[in-house]
């Protein structure tokens, strides 16, 4: 039998990962076997090799305490187990040595817009830019996220990318988070997220529930459905106007009881939940009582509101980077059109006070950010607000952690380090219990077993 070819074969097939067994003694194997042993090694069967982590310290967030001297065992895309000390390997393992890094599960943003970013030609750009243009940008900006040590995001919407992203991911083509999307926002006619706001008249025909837009139940039914038949993973509503829509209401209610009613039952038929964009306090509220399963930014929440929140178990999702970034970018010239900028000046500087309230008033928080308002990869920045104004850096992790798998009904799944669980985990230079802001500057990206980041 020719060697070369069964040479070549071995150096093709045996990855970094699977290093048990010299290539020369496969040379004069069968290629019909050679072949067999290559497909066991793609399936992660007998060959696959675990992966050791040995951890200075860790954050599993199963609970409040920094631990320090553990090693994470991982077998495939799961966790094995998490053992006190570090632990050798008994047969073919990699080893990765992370003893003077802080390790924790891979954040998670339950508020992100991966298809864009914020920049002046932004409102230009929904005129120019073709599907393929977003395509390439999402691409761009999910691989920034991933990097930033964020797993897994909820996309609160887009123009249907977002789905297409969503399974590129998932199959390997491309690099990013776990993404759960909601597809196309919905909105009521002339509402934040009709995507026909500050056109030319005519220049677009009259959207509909195809286009979530839907005035009256029924046309909410059809929007859901719609939504759910283009691939979205959950519901977003627009409950009341929006800072950045070129419409001059940012906080009036939108859709009435009756119709957020319709959308939340035909959303719970699919088993999917429902996220409502709310700044206005009357708009929060009936989607509260029309049970939604979170609010996102709750800028002018009422006292009276989060105590119906904490009576219903409504989250909390409080983007308080992205009110922030709205108000600076307002204060540039021509940066926003004229309409918003009286709107981001009011609205975008009060989230952060009402967080402190609501964190104080004992509502559930799940961190949110609003990545694409402001530049992808600066996420972490949400943690340093959260601190700012009293809430502990160990419970603002676990709001990411803990609190986004419970959001997303994936907690058995991922958000603490622990066997069993995927193996979604990032580590840092310091302890984030102490200094927050090291998780600007995460080191070490692994998701699904699969390490993207080792610095």
């Amino acid at each position: 039998m020719n060697q070369q070819p069964n040479s070549l074969f071995l150096r093709i097939s045996l990855s970094r990962n699977v290093r048990i067994f010299r290539k020369e003694k496969f040379n004069n194997l069968p290629k019909s076997v050679l072949q067999l042993l290559f497909l066991l090694m793609l399936t992660n069967s007998a060959f696959a090799q675990m992966t050791y982590l040995h951890c200075g310290k860790i954050i599993d967030c199963k609970d409040k305490k920094v631990k320090s001297e553990y090693t994470i065992i991982i077998d495939g895309k799961n966790i094995k187990s998490v053992e006190k000390g570090y632990l050798s390997p008994k047969g073919a393992a990699e080893v990765i040595d992370l003893k003077d890094k802080t390790v924790l599960p891979g954040l998670m943003d339950m508020h992100v817009h991966i298809e864009h970013e914020t920049n002046p030609n932004r409102y230009l750009q929904r005129y120019t830019q073709n599907e393929a243009d977003v395509a390439f940008e999402s691409a761009y900006f999910a691989d920034i996220t991933l990097m930033a040590g964020f797993t897994t995001v909820r996309d609160l919407g887009g123009s249907g990318v977002n789905v297409a992203l969503q399974k590129a991911i998932a199959r390997g083509r491309t690099k990013g988070p776990r993404i759960y999307t909601s597809a196309k926002s919905l909105a009521v006619t002339g509402g934040h997220a009709d995507p026909t706001n500050g056109a030319k008249k005519n220049l677009f025909a009259a959207p509909g529930p195809e286009n979530g837009v839907c005035d009256g139940a029924d046309d909410c039914r059809r929007a859901v459905r719609q939504q759910v038949k283009n691939g979205a993973d959950l519901i977003k509503i627009t409950a009341t106007g929006g800072v950045l829509s070129v419409a001059r209401d940012g906080k009036r209610p939108a859709f009435t009881q009756a119709e957020i009613e319709a959308i939340v039952e035909t959303a719970n038929d699919f088993g999917i939940h429902v996220a409502a964009h709310a700044h206005g306090d009357e708009g929060m509220r009936r989607a509260v009582e029309a049970g939604v399963t979170s609010i996102e930014h709750g800028t002018l929440m009422s006292e009276k509101t989060m105590d119906l929140m904490i009576k219903k178990g409504t989250w909390y999702v409080p983007t308080i980077t992205a009110g922030k970034a709205v108000a600076d970018s307002a204060k540039v010239e021509n940066y926003f059109p004229a309409v918003i900028v009286p709107k981001a000046l009011e609205i975008g500087p009060r989230i952060q006070k009402t967080f402190e309230k609501a964190n104080k008033k004992g509502v559930k928080i799940a961190f949110g950010t609003d990545a694409g308002v402001f530049q992808h990869g600066k996420n972490a920045l949400e943690f340093q607000y959260m601190t700012e104004v009293g809430m502990s850096p160990i419970d603002a992790i676990r709001s990411s952690c803990v609190n986004g798998a419970k959001l997303l009904g994936i907690d058995k799944k991922v958000g603490t380090l622990e066997a069993g669980k995927w193996a979604d985990i990032i580590a840092v230079d310091e302890d984030p219990t102490q200094n927050i802001k090291t998780l600007m500057n995460v080191r070490f990206v692994m998701k699904d077993g699969k390490i993207y980041k080792n610095e």
